[in-house]
């Protein structure tokens, strides 16, 4: 394997040392089990540094083993812990215990011989483990003032500018993971869209030389106070999710009109003003970041006893949108769906992931199993994660080729589908079944050659 920059960035680790890097007593400390956690230590250690990560390392085991599908990721972590670049410890019932591990020799004699160069807390991984009162008193009665503090996470807005206010130390900064893709973490945090940080002490960005390589690898950035970065964050998660929602709403007109919502997708992309991303209609948003993000905004505006008609309807017609697709079956057989075998492809939040959690799947598999209905799923990134969730279920078989067993069915319903994989129509009209197209995953041209009927979200054969 070549080092883990492709040969762009040179690293200690081929012996052609960066300007900026720290010597080999200096140690990146990483606070938390989250993939953000995991792919914030997995590119710092390809930048050159040395990294602690603390964390639960039962919940870290088992979170890098649910990301399985990041093949990238999960090879370099594992080579990073081999050569002890990165070294991941359990992480301790107080916070004090840490820092003086790294302040004291008499207290930790291991962790004493490191140098910390920076503190990266991600707050949704400590919650369970420590208080706010008790990190924060910890990192105020510390020696090491000087050192910067990085926090990431979804919290309620002005809440992580609260806490850096609490934190008594000039170096204090926020990053909100925005780039993050789920399926490409690495890559998209190495080369970051959009790189925001938020600084508790305004233009004080020199002080993270660490992480100077993903600013200035960022195709745009942007420094502010951090009430201002939690505010830009927020709003540009609720701006997508507000765009999922309005071209899913948009949807159900189109089949009223018999129009093709992703061709009016399309033609809105050409307009400078609107842009492509985010229009495809589909069964709506999952996933962690937009639910998370709405409900905390919720939180808000609640905390400020402010109406938000805009956020509410959102959060319900991405909640609707989930069970649209069993309407359309269900309508399509007029009600006689019992005991049926219906096929499902997909099961992921989104195509390139393994993560199911706000997925489509879950509505569609409980109403289908209401009325007995066998289900075959293919979701080979999804796999491991429905048979975990789903081991006692008798109506579910998860099988290994998506034209497996179609001469069995009644119906094929599309989830998540990659664009990458290609659909064989050939296989597909061997049994001239319906397809549900929960995705719109089918192009025009597919739909035209399909010999059986087509029901996608917004457009029809």
């Amino acid at each position: 394997m070549e080092t883990a920059l492709d040969g762009r960035h040179m690293n200690k680790y081929n012996n052609k040392p960066e300007p900026n890097q720290l010597t080999d007593s200096t140690v990146c400390v990483l606070i938390g089990h989250s993939i953000e956690a995991i792919t914030s230590a997995v590119v710092l250690a390809s930048l050159g540094q040395c990294v602690h990560l603390y964390a639960d390392k039962a919940l870290l085991t088992q979170q890098i083993q649910q990301y399985g599908f990041e093949h990238h990721l999960q090879a370099l972590w594992q080579m990073y812990e081999q050569q002890q670049v990165i070294i991941s410890k359990e992480l301790p019932a107080r916070a004090d215990i840490l820092i003086k591990g790294y302040e004291s020799a008499g207290h930790n004699e291991t962790d004493a011989q490191n140098t910390v160069t920076l503190y990266w807390l991600f707050l949704d991984s400590i919650k369970s483990v420590w208080t706010e009162e008790s990190w924060i008193t910890a990192f105020n009665q510390s020696h090491q003032q000087a050192l910067p503090v990085i926090m990431s996470g979804i919290e309620q807005l002005g809440h992580v500018s609260e806490l850096a206010q609490r934190l008594q130390r000039a170096w204090v900064y926020y990053v909100p993971f925005v780039f993050l893709q789920d399926g490409d973490a690495y890559s998209s945090m190495l080369n970051p869209s959009l790189w925001l940080l938020g600084e508790k002490t305004a233009s004080s960005s020199q002080h993270l030389n660490v992480l100077k390589p993903l600013m200035q690898h960022a195709r745009a950035t942007h420094h502010a106070d951090i009430a201002m970065i939690e505010f830009a964050r927020s709003s540009i998660m609720a701006m997508l999710a507000t765009r999922v929602s309005f071209m899913n709403e948009m949807s159900r007109l189109a089949d009223s009109q018999n129009v093709d919502i992703s061709q009016v997708s399309r033609i809105m992309g050409l307009d400078e003003r609107v842009g492509s991303s985010y229009l495809q209609a589909g069964w709506g948003f999952g996933g962690n970041t937009l639910p998370t993000e709405l409900a905390k905004l919720q939180q808000s505006s609640r905390t400020h006893s402010l109406d938000m008609p805009l956020l509410q309807s959102i959060m319900h017609i991405n909640e609707d949108q989930k069970e649209l697709i069993f309407r359309k079956f269900w309508q399509y057989f007029d009600g006689f769906i019992d005991n049926k075998t219906v096929m499902i492809w997909g099961g992921s939040y989104k195509s390139g992931s393994g993560r199911t959690a706000g997925s489509a799947i879950h509505p569609l598999l409980a109403l289908l199993w209401s009325y007995n209905i066998r289900t075959l799923v293919y979701s080979d990134k999804a796999q491991h994660e429905l048979a975990e969730l789903y081991q006692q279920q008798p109506l579910l078989e998860l099988i290994a080729s998506p034209y497996q067993q179609l001469c069995d069915t009644h119906a094929i319903f599309i989830v998540s589908w990659s664009p990458r994989d290609q659909l064989d129509i050939a296989q597909i009209n061997q049994q001239a079944m319906p397809v549900f197209d929960a995705q719109n995953a089918l192009t025009r041209s597919q739909i035209n050659s399909l010999v059986g009927d087509y029901m996608g979200i917004g457009r029809s054969k």
